[in-house]
Order: structure tokens, then C-alpha cells, then sequence
């Protein structure tokens, strides 16, 4: 059941880094907005792998292999892409409805997963999923029909924006949980490997096309240390409790769980950024907190 609890942290960590990514998003583009989430979180993730082998150095290294080298290099990319995703919605809509829109992850994982990854989840884990994203629609306050209905709170093109966004955080977790159960190692040394590559990939990706297209922007997180700061830790930290949770849980109920970061991100926008809730808000959140407790039953 280690999954819950580090399925928790993730979803705080990376309620908070959403919160700081809003902020920086004012400033700069989508591409330096997605690198601020990478820069320092390689380093720290190498000094917590490094710290678990310090802790049991009896582990032995992994074995890697073309199809490891396939899932990794496809999640560092989908999430490169997820992330930028997200960031055009910070910047189209409020940061709620961007965070309730990405949120879709959690119903693509679980469907990719049972299509295409041999993921089997039971009635209980399917009704969790469902009631879970139903719950994030109400709490993005997509269902408002009010003025000329659906697509005239959410404009088409925000929709699939958020849609395709989820869709490549769902191939991200997918990606991950794959490469972390090749490498057959205890937990959570399969995880930290895992992450390890994955950041220094999207580190060395968007480092080089910044440097090679938009060195101003490069720059920019330089003369915003703080907040560029904030962004790679909490992103790191969040990125530990996911890539765990999902070595030891399918990503479809993982996901689900982790919905409750909508339930922070919620108090963030209402003390952090001084939105006001509406009453969707409060039957979301009920909802998520029903569809938590059947993933956890499942």
C-alpha cells in the first residue's frame, strides 16, 4: 500500500509546482516555462539515487536494454509535450480550469492501459476512474452551461488542448511504469533509475533547442532564479512520488488517486491566488474523495 501514501505526496508537490509554473508562465514562453520544471530536478534526482544506494549499496546496478532505451526517451518526450501543453492553458484559461483539463490523464491511462498495456482493472477501479473524471469536469467548471453552453465556457480549441495534454501525461506514466518494470529491481531503485533518465533527457532536449532557437528565453530563468528554483524542486519531488507509486501500482489507479491534487490545487487558487470557489466546486470535491476511496478498495 506504499503506493497511496506516495501517491499523495506527488499530487501535493505537484499541486504546488503547477502553482509556481502559473506564475513563471506570466513571463515566459511555453518551452522556458517547461525547462524550469527539468533544470535542477536532474541534479536532485541523481543525489537521491545516490543517496539509496548509500543506504542499501548491496543493490545491483541495471541491466539496460533498447526497449528501456525506447520507453524512456518516449516519456521524456511525451512529457516535454504535456507539460508545454498545459502551459498554453495556464495562459488561455484560469489555473484551475488548465490543472481540471491535464487532469484527463486519468481516464487515457486507463484505457491505453487496458487496450495496449495489459493493465486489468476490476469494476470497482473502472467506476473509480469514471466517477474521478467526472469529478475533475465539475471541479475545471466545464459543465457550466451557461450563455451559449458548453463550448462557450470552454472554447473548442482549449478542450483539445487540455485533452491532448492528458492523453501525453497518460503515454508519460504508461512509459515509465514499463521502463520501471524492466529494470526488475527493488523498490524504489527501479523508479529513481527511471526518473534519473528521464530528466537528463528532457534536460539535454530542451536546453539545446533553447540554445539554439530562443537563447533570450534561455536567459530569462537565469534573472528569475527564485521562482525557476521552486518550479525544478517541487517538480522533482513530485516526480519521485509519482514514478514510485506507479512502479508499484497501475497507472490507471495511481492517476485516480492522484485527482486529489485538484483538491489542492483548489485551495491553492482560493488562498494562494485569491479565487473564490464556486458550489461545482464543493460537489467535485466530494466526488473525488468517493472515486479515491474505490481505488483504494479496488
Amino acid at each position: 500500500m506504499l503506493w497511496i501514501p506516495c501517491t499523495l505526496f506527488a499530487a501535493f508537490m505537484q499541486a504546488w509546482r503547477n502553482a509556481f509554473q502559473k506564475q513563471l508562465s506570466q513571463e515566459l514562453g511555453a518551452t522556458s516555462v517547461t525547462l524550469a520544471r527539468f533544470i535542477l530536478a536532474g541534479p536532485l534526482a541523481a543525489i537521491y539515487l545516490w543517496l539509496l544506494y548509500r543506504w542499501q549499496p548491496s543493490q545491483p546496478l541495471p541491466q539496460f536494454s533498447a526497449l528501456f532505451a525506447i520507453y524512456v526517451i518516449g516519456a521524456a518526450l511525451s512529457q516535454i509535450v504535456a507539460t508545454a501543453l498545459m502551459v498554453r492553458l495556464f495562459q488561455q484559461r484560469n489555473y484551475a480550469v488548465g490543472v481540471g483539463l491535464a487532469k484527463s490523464e486519468a481516464i487515457w491511462a486507463a484505457l491505453l492501459g487496458t487496450l495496449f498495456f495489459g493493465t486489468l482493472l476490476s469494476p470497482l477501479g473502472w467506476l473509480g476512474v469514471a466517477i474521478g473524471s467526472i469529478a475533475v469536469a465539475l471541479l475545471s467548471g466545464v459543465p457550466q452551461l451557461k450563455g451559449s453552453g458548453l463550448l462557450g465556457y470552454v472554447s473548442p480549441h482549449t478542450l483539445l488542448v487540455g485533452m491532448t495534454s492528458g492523453l501525453s501525461f497518460a503515454l508519460t506514466s504508461l512509459w515509465v511504469r514499463e521502463a520501471s518494470l524492466l529494470l526488475q529491481l527493488d523498490f524504489p531503485f527501479a523508479a529513481a533509475w527511471v526518473l534519473v533518465l528521464v530528466i537528463s533527457v528532457q534536460t539535454l532536449l530542451l536546453v539545446s533547442w533553447l540554445a539554439w532557437h530562443d537563447r533570450a528565453s534561455l536567459a530569462g530563468l537565469l534573472h528569475r532564479p527564485t521562482l525557476t528554483a521552486l518550479v525544478s524542486i517541487t517538480s522533482c519531488l513530485g516526480s519521485i512520488g509519482w514514478f514510485s507509486a506507479m512502479s508499484l501500482e497501475s497507472v490507471a489507479l495511481v492517476k485516480t488517486l492522484g485527482q486529489v491534487e485538484v483538491l489542492f490545487t483548489l485551495l491553492i487558487s482560493a488562498y494562494y491566488f485569491n479565487v473564490k470557489l464556486a458550489r461545482h466546486d464543493y460537489w467535485g470535491l466530494a466526488l473525488i474523495v468517493v472515486a479515491a476511496i474505490c481505488v483504494m478498495w479496488a
